[in-house]
């Protein structure tokens, strides 16, 4: 692990609780595995808290930059030691860290992607990554938000939805609006049958910890083998 001290290149709002950061790396290698992460905080500052990039390896390097999804808000328990978030501002930045990766030797002809929440961000960085180095596999993702409005990348996973790189399911389990038309409802072990052939899926999952041990439990239920889930929770 290694400590830098890195500008934010940029800030965008990417839901009414999320924001992304892209934290310039300025030509500083950063060799780090898809679904790591890293403890960031305000320059000089003991404090650092633990954030997933966002971004695939092939990513961070092309755009010379790590990407992150911060929570933000009243409820959010991240982000509230960077506030008042800011481009240009300094952060160092600690890692990479974590052993929720996605594996270099997968054989699996099939990749379950199970999100929840800001549990995308890793899941984001595996997908990027595996379609570049294993493009022929096939690829799905679930994804469980509270509300509409808070599907993270979103736009971005519907796009290679459209362009059938990637099969996807969403549903909002709390607050849904007169607009949406898709899932409802919470993550069952029924709908995580219908997307997966046991025997053959790799299965990455990430969300809040409830969440995580749900999934992980029907997968071992539905038959999945333990080698062939991966799983985070926080």
């Amino acid at each position: 692990m290694a400590l830098l001290t890195l500008a934010i290149r940029e800030i965008r709002v990417e839901t009414p609780r999320t924001r992304r950061l892209q934290v310039s790396l300025a030509g500083t290698a950063f060799d780090f595995r898809a679904g790591q992460a890293v403890w960031v905080g305000r320059r000089g500052d003991p404090l650092r808290k633990p954030y997933s990039i966002a971004c695939s390896p092939e990513q961070a390097r092309q755009e010379d930059a790590l990407e992150l999804l911060i929570q933000v808000g009243a409820d959010a328990g991240e982000g509230t030691h960077l506030d008042p978030l800011a481009e240009g501002m300094l952060v160092d930045v600690d890692g990479p860290t974590g052993d929720f990766c996605f594996p270099d030797d997968a054989r699996e002809p099939r990749v379950l992607l199970v999100a929840g929440g800001t549990g995308i961000a890793p899941l984001r960085a595996m997908l990027w990554h595996a379609l570049r180095v294993l493009p022929d596999r096939e690829f799905a993702l679930f994804y469980s938000a509270r509300s509409a409005d808070e599907f993270a990348y979103g736009d971005e996973m519907r796009e290679l939805a459209r362009a059938g790189r990637l099969a996807l399911v969403e549903t909002v389990t709390r607050e849904v609006g007169a607009h949406w038309a898709g899932a409802r409802g919470r993550l069952t072990r029924a709908r995580i049958a219908s997307m997966l052939v046991p025997e053959s899926t790799l299965c990455c999952v990430c969300g809040p910890p409830a969440f995580v041990q749900d999934v992980t439990l029907w997968l071992r239920e539905i038959g999945v083998g333990k080698g062939r889930i991966l799983a985070e929770g926080w």
